[in-house]
């Protein structure tokens, strides 16, 4: 197949191409730079110009393959709101160009949605049109276009990592860096799911090649690693005190992401695994950071 991948120059997407080359598959690569084309042409990409402000610019790239993986966001916390809508228009457009095809698209959303309302991991069968997290405007964008009949796959993501970054645990270790600690709630008792970037990357091709219309899936490996974990992990590789903190220290040591603090994103990966042949094999979360250069302040 022709596939249109949005962020394709990005952390999940450069793994993605990967997948999807080594699979026989050719990749039409969304960029909106210079730098980013040379970088996609190197891969062996071709390359359609654009970006997320421009929908029609996103629709264009559906139209011109066979298929299409969105994996890009803004991830612009500070304007966050602002950014799943953004998200909504872009998958809105790209679903009108697949109107009336059997072409797939595989929009991207987090494991946090399908968690069940009297608690317990997320699981793919759960979708609460009411979910206080704004990101379900992406879920509710794919729901609209699938009661249109277009062939819309979610991929729900977890921590994703590597030894270079590691989902929201990237800007974790930079509020430690200014808070001078680094802090988890009450007993750290929470819980968040984890993947290596290279198995999310198979899973991706796996829904596009074997996935089901409407279908859900959730790209957890590790059901869920406590916050407390994730902490002493932190600690020990960037040499910084760990400590339990009470809910009224948690904006001064979490910033921004003090929502995220208490907040579990345990998540269960049980059906996808059955229904798609899913088969992770790479390093575990904290096995990773263990093995992170901590000697350069990490990217948020």
């Amino acid at each position: 197949m022709r596939v249109f991948l949005t962020g394709a120059t990005g952390f999940i997407g450069s793994h993605i191409i990967l997948e999807l080359l080594a699979g026989g598959h050719q990749v039409l690569g969304l960029t909106r730079s210079d730098a980013g084309a040379r970088q996609l042409e190197a891969a062996g990409v071709d390359v359609h110009r654009g970006d997320l402000e421009r929908p029609e610019t996103l629709a264009s790239g559906a139209a011109a393959a066979d298929a299409v993986i969105h994996c890009a966001f803004d991830h612009d916390f500070t304007a966050f709101v602002e950014n799943t809508r953004k998200d909504e228009r872009n998958i809105a457009a790209m679903g009108e160009a697949l109107a009336g095809t059997h072409k797939p698209l595989l929009i991207t959303s987090g494991v946090g949605i399908g968690t069940p309302i009297g608690g317990g991991p997320a699981t793919e069968d759960v979708l609460n049109p009411r979910h206080a997290n704004p990101r379900i405007a992406t879920e509710l964008a794919g729901a609209a276009l699938i009661a249109r009949r277009v062939d819309v796959r979610t991929i729900r993501l977890p921590q994703v990592h590597d030894t270079t970054r590691a989902g929201l645990i990237t800007p974790l270790i930079a509020e430690a860096r200014r808070a001078g600690a680094v802090a988890y709630l009450a007993e750290g008792r929470t819980r968040w799911s984890a993947a290596h970037v290279s198995d999310v990357a198979k899973l991706y091709v796996l829904a596009l090649e074997k996935g089901e219309p409407g279908a859900r899936y959730n790209a957890s490996v590790e059901e869920g690693v406590t916050a407390r974990a994730i902490a002493e992990a932190i600690g020990r590789g960037i040499g910084l005190p760990v400590r339990s903190i009470g809910r009224d220290e948690v904006e001064h040591h979490f910033g921004w992401m003090a929502p995220f603090a208490g907040l579990d994103m345990s998540a269960s990966n049980a059906w996808t695994c059955a229904r798609l042949g899913w088969e992770p094999s790479g390093p575990d979360l904290l096995t990773d950071l263990a093995a992170m250069d901590y000697s350069v302040p990490a990217e948020e």
